[in-house]
């Protein structure tokens, strides 16, 4: 199991027997640890529950480091914000395909934070500069990077603000903007975070060859554009793990092709120019024994239906359902695919011939006048099994039940 040893923490202060207490609780419950606390009373308990929690965390999101001797986390809050080893890595494999080695000189992220997109991005330029205003942080990153492998890499105490006007170029500026205000709450427009990017765009896209921002996966991509600036965005990604969208990625560079937005979840990518034109398919009606398909969290972010459509040939169900049918299979479909079992109406005689023997259904909505649990209730269902109901409004307006199996 990994551990903090003595020799490697001294400097962030913590004692041996607080490091002996992490070694013995570290997969225990924090809340339990906290309400029985501790016999020996040099052990530092909220440095203790600090170390735990943050391994935990790091090992919930899959992170490197939780496997290496040492490491240091630092509090919940920014273990919260950072990234997983899925979106960090997902980061590096853009950079990684925009800027061939020779260009890969110099990476400044502007936002350290906890150091985990750092971390990833690092290995791929000659130089790595952290950096970040918060002391502490700076002291736990000196200590970590160096357990990393990263002796290329310099950290410095610094504001956002501060370093960009005091630097010259970069190949990549890399910020996670802060999205909390002063009080604790949580932000999502990008003048609302800190620092603000807006404000900083021009020295950002003046100074560095990319700029790369992670943003809040609550903001409409068209919206981004229209903040950043379309002469600028490069590219906008849609990034989800297992089907939830977790973080927004834009791209920015003044000498670009235009603009590409890309639907990533897990190991599926779809990308597209939302300027190409797009022949907008007709609705047409589920029946039974035609395949119906689902797009992932990061198509549905991206609301790119019709080009998704026009990709795979798909009829779309209505225009508001989002949801596509084919009378084959289709392959490598950004989504989840089913195949029609049964078709209803509401009507409670042809509802009670389509369900019959049926108890246990997973129950989804699009575009219909009901949530998902007033429906299985309606229906008397259990939640779950290995049947589909996808309740949604037709082209005529007919609200209809589609049941399905993957």
């Amino acid at each position: 199991m990994p551990s903090t040893s003595p020799e490697n923490s001294d400097s962030i202060g913590i004692n041996a027997a607080t490091l002996q207490f992490i070694a013995c609780h570290r997969r225990d419950d924090v809340r339990q640890l906290a309400l029985r606390g501790s016999h020996d009373a040099s052990v530092n308990l909220q440095q203790a529950l600090c170390q735990i929690e943050g391994w935990q965390k790091a090992r919930s999101k899959h992170l490197p480091c939780a496997g290496v001797e040492g490491i240091l986390y630092p509090r919940h809050l920014n273990m919260e914000q950072c990234s997983s080893a899925e979106t960090a890595g997902y980061k590096a494999a853009i950079v990684a395909r925009l800027l061939n080695s020779d260009s890969r000189r110099l990476l400044v992220d502007l936002t350290g934070g906890f150091g985990v997109d750092f971390s990833f991005l690092a290995p791929l330029f000659r130089k790595a500069v952290y950096v970040e205003q918060d002391a502490s942080l700076c002291e736990l990153a000196r200590h970590n990077l160096a357990l990393l492998g990263l002796e290329h890499a310099e950290v410095v105490s610094a504001s956002a603000e501060h370093f960009l006007s005091a630097t010259s170029s970069a190949s990549l500026f890399f910020l996670d903007p802060a999205r909390r205000n002063s009080y604790g709450g949580r932000t999502f427009a990008i003048s609302d975070c800190q620092p603000d990017v807006l404000q900083l765009l021009e020295a950002l896209l003046s100074k560095g060859q990319l700029v790369m921002l992670k943003l809040s996966p609550m903001l409409d991509l068209h919206r981004v554009v229209e903040e950043l600036g379309a002469a600028f965005v490069a590219e906008l990604h849609a990034v989800a793990v297992g089907n939830e969208c977790k973080e927004l990625l834009a791209v920015l560079s003044k000498a670009h092709q235009g603009l590409r937005i890309f639907c990533h979840n897990d190991t599926s990518t779809f990308d597209f120019s939302p300027a190409a034109s797009v022949a907008v398919a007709d609705s047409a009606s589920p029946i039974e024994g035609y395949c119906l398909y689902e797009p992932n969290a990061a198509v549905m972010k991206a609301a790119c239906f019709n080009q998704v459509a026009a990709h795979w040939q798909l009829s779309p169900v209505s225009a508001n359902s989002h949801l596509f049918l084919s009378e084959q299979p289709v392959e490598g479909f950004p989504g989840r695919g089913f195949r029609i079992l049964r078709v209803t109406s509401m009507n409670k005689r042809e509802l009670r011939a389509a369900l019959q023997g049926v108890g246990q259904a997973n129950v989804s909505v699009r575009n219909f006048p009901m949530t998902a649990e007033s429906l299985r209730r309606k229906l008397h269902l259990k939640d779950g099994g290995d049947l589909y109901i996808f309740a949604t409004t037709l082209s005529n307006g007919r609200h209809t039940l589609i049941i399905c199996k993957k």
